[in-house]
């Protein structure tokens, strides 16, 4: 990837943190990028998982005993959903490769209850991560973060949250293999 194509992200890239980024918000994380413009950014952390059952923050929901991940650091009293397939709920915005960022949620609900949505095939996510205009910029250009478009797709998401940073940096070759087998704390090694 070149550095052009590390300093304009899009929706639908992976943001993978630098390997001894400090903010325990953002350790080791890898963030689904949301939504990317002049004013700003959002995305959801996809391989962190919360102490939370759905069941036990939406009642609606309580027959599904799915995880829920922390999305990111920013109003984690809002739940977001991603789900992978084909668009099956209006107001979805797509991602890339049969994956989507939420939609109309009451039809989300019924549609799970009915099994016409596999539960396997949503994440939920309590709050966000969100960059103010040219804040996610300025942290590129810092390399806190790697940005990551190729080859996201389900695949992706099938990774348990352990494997996922690692198993992203390995497949990109180069460098960022190397920076896959970084200790989480340099003076050990």
């Amino acid at each position: 990837m070149s550095k052009d194509e590390q300093r304009n992200p899009k929706a639908g890239d992976l943001l993978i943190s630098e390997p001894f980024l400090q903010d325990e918000n953002f350790v080791r994380s890898v963030v689904l990028l949301c939504e990317h413009s002049e004013e700003g950014s959002f995305g959801l952390i996809i391989n962190k998982p919360s102490i939370l059952k759905l069941g036990e923050l939406v009642e609606a929901l309580d027959f599904l005993d799915k995880d829920v991940f922390v999305g990111g650091p920013v109003e984690q009293n809002t739940l977001h959903f991603i789900y992978i397939g084909e668009m099956a709920l209006e107001g979805s915005i797509s991602l890339g490769k049969n994956i989507w960022w939420g939609g109309h949620y009451d039809s989300l609900v019924e549609k799970l209850k009915l099994g016409l949505i596999n539960p396997d095939s949503v994440r939920f996510f309590l709050g966000y991560s969100g960059w103010g205009s040219e804040q996610l910029e300025d942290e590129l250009s810092d390399e806190i973060w790697i940005v990551c478009s190729e080859n996201i797709d389900e695949q992706t998401f099938n990774l348990t949250p352990e494997e996922l940073w690692k198993n992203l940096l390995k497949n990109m070759g180069g460098e960022f293999k190397v920076i896959a087998n970084y200790p989480l704390d340099p003076r050990l090694n």
